[in-house]
């Protein structure tokens, strides 16, 4: 396995990573909803991964892209600039295998090139497994979304 920067050829396999995000979302929200939004973060992730303050990593075995991390600047709300993965997807038969902690050093290392000195992230509540894999990579808590329906 081996990570990369994203090319124009792999986006289709980027896109067929888009299920993937939907894990850990509150099931009260509209599935389709969900996955029509999860397939457009990635699309958006691709078409602005050429930017200068934008970048998309790619797993690679075997010729096939098998994960990928967006990662981007984004200014925090007390104005400090941080580095931001909007989305982190392994493919389903390739997890547990440090997949996903390879694109995570691959965003820090980006960031930490770029001079930024934090990486943020998100993800969902639900979602126990990413928010142990990442609190086992040092991530700490900080935000915490309330929902109520109406």
């Amino acid at each position: 396995m081996s990570v990369r920067p994203y090319e124009s050829s792999d986006r289709e396999a980027v896109l067929a990573l888009a299920p993937r995000l939907a894990i850990g979302v509150a099931d009260w929200r509209n599935p389709e909803l969900v996955h029509r939004a999860v397939e457009g973060w990635l699309s958006t992730a691709a078409d602005q991964a050429h930017l200068d303050n934008h970048a998309v990593f790619v797993a690679v075995a075997a010729d096939t892209v098998i994960g990928a991390v967006s990662v981007t600047e984004r200014t925090h709300f007390t104005g400090e600039q941080d580095a931001y993965v909007g989305e982190l997807a392994v493919a389903a038969t390739h997890e547990s295998q440090g997949i996903g902690a390879a694109l995570m050093r691959a965003a820090e290392q980006w960031s930490r090139q770029r001079g930024l000195t934090r990486l943020t992230l998100e993800t969902g509540a639900a979602n126990t497994r990413a928010r142990r894999f990442y609190d086992r990579l040092g991530y700490h808590e900080e935000d915490v979304r309330l929902t109520k329906a109406l």
